[in-house]
């Protein structure tokens, strides 16, 4: 079994009491790091390689369901940000879920596609060293859509061997990895490139074409990566079941052939430390061209409804954190500050593939800077407190096609958070946390005053959206067994809501939600382990009509898990199940999904320099939704007025994907 080197991130605080100390040590699990005494909420951890090397997953996204109760889904083709699902949020495209590669954020603001559009297809899997996430707004460092949580990816610096690998599997699966490191100087050298093909199971191909590469230089101080991907496909979107009930599709059917897309990212990410002292800098440009169409023949019964989205930005910024002992008190401060440059921010009516008309075009200058100052203070041996103070500033100068919606402005928000923690016996600890957090709205929606559609008067959004919320929490670790618990609550000023004869979210009432989380870490003989999350979340909107409170797309159950063995010192098999439970798709709740549960498969084996591993992904051939909507769309010769309707994107039939690992 391979072992990954790890390290806490910057942020934790060593259980000494000494802050930005760095834990450096090799475990096989990061769910087994030692977090009593480090940690500061019942609900934040670390997840090494080693965690999810042997997990068979379908896609890159699914990294993010390392994280306990978090859940990613797909709507769309492969080649588009996931929908994630956390502590009942619908996050949509990453909304409220803020995420992070080598420190440089992933989350795109007033994004063409969705606000805080979080799209991780650029990641190599392989290539991933650990995921530090965090949950809740009691984080100081953690800034925009970090509400419902964070993810930070750290990329690994070498390879213990190079390596080659090849994946074939059903429907036309194949991929391509190429990866090692070399010292050089004083420092190393680590290159990769992966690629991947696919068709899919739908009727009409996905023909996914994506390219990844990765180059990194390192020292003990400093690292500089260079990151590149590009990927196009075309996509099957989400179907109405009448379809499906009639025989007018088969159930991996479409009903638009013209959509897809084509996205591209180029990173360059500079990360450095000097004593207590760390940073980051980064410049990113990203692209995405998406054509899509959710209501078919309901606004336009001639050229159909079909629509184009553009957003071709760079994003620069940086960040700094200084961590210090002073007067019996462990302090750090820090700052972050972003630049996105949007020159092309489009939204097009089309038909078969063509444009055919804009509806919106705009150029925006998007700036903001975070800073935070944080204080642990040892009240006792067992008793730590942490209070931190986080203030951020947005500004913004949109230039839109249409002169009236064109406006500069800023907005500032601060955010309080406070962390209790009580180690009440060996392996044991109790947490309290509050803070205070947000995420941001489209600027577009700060300076709107005509909708572009219709040319009704449209009312302007805050370019805030706060977020208040709480936590009581239970940390158990004793020997190789690691439970957490948490209860919480959580307020968000603004919620975002799909709404699909727009094919889009717009803000929406306030929310509250109360749940509970439980997560498990087991390894009760050698060569087996055993993990498992259950997650219950009640979410309601606020301050609305009686029977209108229940928000569209909240799950309100999740289950994940599996169990892992070696037969022999070269055999290793899992077993995982993910399922989530049926939710609200209107208001009034009279129309919900049906659940979601699927079981994967995955047996590995070495043989020296070989591993030759075997993915049965939807081992029972499950038939239920990815994802579900409901709303009004229009086929052909059906009413002017559209039908309402479940919209469904199926999950993928079983299939079978095999692997060989070649240790150069």
């Amino acid at each position: 079994m391979l072992l990954a080197l790890l390290a806490m991130p910057s942020a934790a605080w060593s259980a000494d009491g000494k802050a930005g100390e760095n834990r450096d040590e090799i475990v096989v699990y990061g769910r087994a790091l030692e977090q009593v005494g480090v940690a500061t909420s019942g609900s934040e951890g670390v997840v090494g390689y080693a965690d999810f090397e042997k997990r068979p997953i379908s896609r890159v996204g699914e990294l993010a369901e390392n994280v306990p109760g978090l859940i990613a889904t797909q709507h769309s083709g492969s080649g588009k940000a996931n929908q994630y699902f956390l502590r009942g949020f619908n996050l949509d495209h990453g909304t409220d879920l803020a995420g992070f590669v080598d420190g440089a954020p992933v989350n795109m603001r007033s994004h063409g596609h969705g606000q805080g559009y979080l799209d991780l297809n650029f990641l190599i899997p392989e290539l991933v060293e650990r995921i530090d996430y965090t949950k809740g707004p009691y984080h100081a460092a953690d800034g925009d859509f970090a509400s419902a949580g964070s993810l930070r990816f750290v990329t690994k610096n070498r390879l213990s061997q190079p390596f080659f690998e090849v994946t074939g599997g059903s429907f036309g699966y194949w991929r391509g990895v190429a990866a090692g490191s070399a010292d050089t100087g004083q420092g190393t050298v680590l290159a990769a490139i992966d690629g991947t093909l696919s068709n899919g199971p739908w009727v009409l191909d996905e023909d996914l074409r994506k390219v990844n590469a990765l180059v990194k230089y390192s020292t003990p101080d400093w690292s500089l990566g260079l990151a590149g991907y590009s990927s196009r496909w075309t996509s099957t979107d989400q179907v109405p079941e009448r379809a499906i009930a009639s025989g007018l599709i088969p159930r991996f059917g479409f009903i638009d052939p013209d959509l897809g897309g084509r996205s591209g990212r180029v990173a360059l990410t500079f990360n450095g430390k000097a004593g207590n002292t760390t940073f980051t800098a980064y410049a990113i440009g990203s692209r995405l061209q998406l054509t899509s169409n959710f209501t078919y023949f309901l606004d336009d019964p001639v050229n159909g409804d079909q629509f184009r989205q553009i957003d071709r930005r760079g994003v620069f910024g940086g960040s700094v954190s200084h961590a210090f002992d002073a007067a019996g008190i462990a302090w750090r401060f820090g700052g972050d500050t972003r630049w996105d440059r949007i020159g092309q921010l489009g939204l097009y009516r089309t038909s078969a593939g063509t444009v055919t008309a804009t509806v919106r075009q705009d150029q925006v200058d998007e700036y903001g800077g975070g800073l935070f100052g944080e204080a642990r203070i040892n009240a006792t041996s067992r008793l730590r407190l942490v209070l931190g103070l986080r203030v951020d500033a947005i500004g913004y100068n949109v230039r839109s096609g249409l002169a009236v919606n064109s406006g500069k402005g800023s907005a500032t928000i601060v955010s309080p958070k406070a962390a209790l923690a009580w180690k009440a016996g060996d392996g044991v600890e109790l947490y309290a946390n509050y803070g205070q957090g947000y995420h941001s709205n489209d600027v577009r929606g700060a300076t709107i005053t005509v909708d572009p559609a219709s040319g009704d008067p449209a009312n302007r959004v805050p370019v805030f959206a706060r977020s208040r919320g709480a936590e009581l929490g239970l940390r158990v670790e004793r020997g190789p067994l690691n439970v957490s618990l948490v209860g919480f609550w959580l307020d968000l000023a603004s919620e975002l809501v799909f709404v699909g004869d727009a094919g889009s979210t717009e803000p929406n009432d306030a929310s509250r939600r109360f749940g509970t989380e439980f997560a498990l870490f087991w390894r009760p003989l050698p060569g087996v382990t055993v993990d498992g999350t259950a997650a219950y979340t009640r979410a309601r909107f606020r301050g609305v009509a009686p029977g209108q409170a229940f928000i569209p797309g909240a799950t309100p159950f999740v289950l994940g898990g599996g169990i892992s063995a070696s037969m022999t010192p070269s055999l290793t098999a899992t077993l995982r199940i993910r399922h989530f439970a049926s939710a609200p798709l209107i208001e009034d709740n009279s129309q919900k999904s049906d659940a979601t549960t699927l079981m994967n498969l995955g047996v590995y084996r070495e043989a020296g320099r070989l591993r030759l591993g075997i993915d049965v992904l939807n081992l029972f051939n499950a038939r239920d939704p990815d994802i579900t909507y409901f709303y009004a769309s229009r086929l052909r010769g059906e009413p002017a007025g559209g039908i309402d309707d479940r919209h469904i994107h199926p999950v993928e039939p079983r299939q079978v994907r095999v692997t060989a690992r070649f240790l150069l």
